[in-house]
């Protein structure tokens, strides 16, 4: 087998690491990276720090300023990013480049100097629809960067509560390898639809009700910026590529009954998360609306929105928690405390126990807003640790003398 040895993008307070830690303590986390553009207190790097120690090996700084040359070696590469705007641009001597400022190309940069041999990424469920002019340029976009670097990709959008977690969040996550990984040559052997059933990291990790109806797309262009301009395609929730052959279909899976918000909530909890009596403009932002507006062009439209369930139900999962969570916005979560039968917020604790942190794991000196804040940053510590377990198997089948073969395999 190949060493466990991890990379960490984007860290914030350490979801990624924890999760793969809670599969199994082999996990060796080599480097991380931490940055919140505009701070000047790092309150996510601090509390990773203060969980893992190690600031060596943490570093925090913008990526794009960091020599990808100098990361260590690692075998496995993870992050949770953004999603931004992957259009490219020709530039004339220096050939094409990304949109400065976007994320996905300092990932990509690490995998074209680093190669290691898998990527476990997450972004929002949106990735695969945009953008809106031009549907699934830019997870097409995404895919033709691995498969020039030689990997294959599996993606799956996973909603938590579907496998019986605290809460309805739906996320894009994204499995590479490269074709030099045992894994990869074992998959040879089956077809799109057995890897989307049955036998592919997703299908391992999450299991799905079986599917026939798979769509298939060959990735055809002369560069990236010709799939930048004119690439366009409906990716469903559940898919694979190999070697620039796409299949995608709908999913739906196996169901297991998630954990309902009551059953974490603290008890005797402070008076300071109760909304009181003046509750009108909660009932406003909760409730639906039609609202005349002007866009900037100086159309008129008419703006609509349903209601929100107002207070939350404490028996069933959290909705997809935000950044913005305990501020007076419509999307932040309001329950009836089942002891005073009064209505209040969630309390920071309560919002690291839906995301599947251990209690306080925030408390580390930040403001109280910076913890929401950084919950809302955060994915389903849960969805990693099941992850976890299923990559420990195939890095347990990795032979050493599979990726050495190739030069350009420079983690091992």
């Amino acid at each position: 087998m190949i060493d466990k040895t991890v990379c960490e993008l984007f860290a914030g307070v350490g979801g990624f690491r924890l999760g793969l830690e809670k599969s199994s303590k082999d996990w060796n986390t080599v480097w991380a990276n931490q940055w919140e553009p505009g701070k000047k207190q790092q309150h996510a790097y601090d509390c990773y720090c203060s969980h893992f120690g190690k600031k060596d090996i943490h570093v925090n700084e913008d990526i794009a300023s960091i020599d990808k040359s100098g990361i260590p070696n690692h075998n496995l590469l993870v992050g949770g990013f953004p999603c931004q705007d992957y259009s490219v641009a020709r530039t004339g001597a220096k050939g094409i480049d990304g949109v400065k400022g976007v994320l996905w190309w300092e990932i990509r940069n690490i995998l074209e100097i680093k190669r290691p041999p898998y990527v476990l990424l997450e972004n929002v469920d949106r990735l695969l629809k945009s953008p809106a002019k031009q549907r699934g340029r830019d997870f097409g976009v995404m895919l033709t960067c691995f498969n020039d670097l030689g990997y294959d990709v599996e993606w799956r959008v996973i909603n938590a509560a579907d496998y019986g977690f605290a809460q309805r969040r739906r996320r894009t996550f994204i499995f590479a390898y490269s074709r030099k990984t045992t894994y990869a040559k074992k998959l040879l052997s089956s077809n799109a639809q057995c890897i989307i059933n049955t036998n592919g990291f997703f299908a391992n990790s999450f299991p799905i009700l079986p599917t026939d109806s798979i769509s298939t797309v060959k990735l055809s262009y002369n560069d990236l910026k010709d799939i930048s301009d004119n690439f366009t395609y409906n990716f469903e929730n559940t898919g694979y590529m190999s070697n620039g052959q796409i299949f995608t279909c709908t999913s739906t899976a196996v169901y297991m009954q998630p954990i309902p918000i009551g059953t974490i909530l603290e008890k005797n909890v402070d008076d300071k998360y109760y909304l009181g009596d003046n509750l009108e403009k909660w009932m406003y932002l909760k409730g639906s609306k039609k609202i005349n507006r002007t866009s900037k062009s100086g159309h008129n439209y008419m703006f609509s929105e349903g209601p929100i369930a107002f207070p939350d139900p404490i028996d069933r999962p959290a909705r997809t928690m935000l950044t913005s969570e305990s501020s007076l916005n419509r999307s932040t979560h309001v329950i009836e405390d089942p002891t005073t039968h009064q209505l209040r917020l969630l309390t920071p604790l309560e919002a690291e126990r839906i995301q599947g942190f251990k209690d306080n794991w925030t408390n580390t000196g930040m403001p109280e807003k910076f913890r929401y804040f950084c919950m809302g940053n955060a994915l389903v510590v849960g969805l990693v640790e099941v992850m976890g377990k299923t990559l420990d198997k195939i890095f347990s089948e990795e032979q050493v003398c599979n990726l050495s073969e190739c030069d350009e395999m420079k983690a091992i």
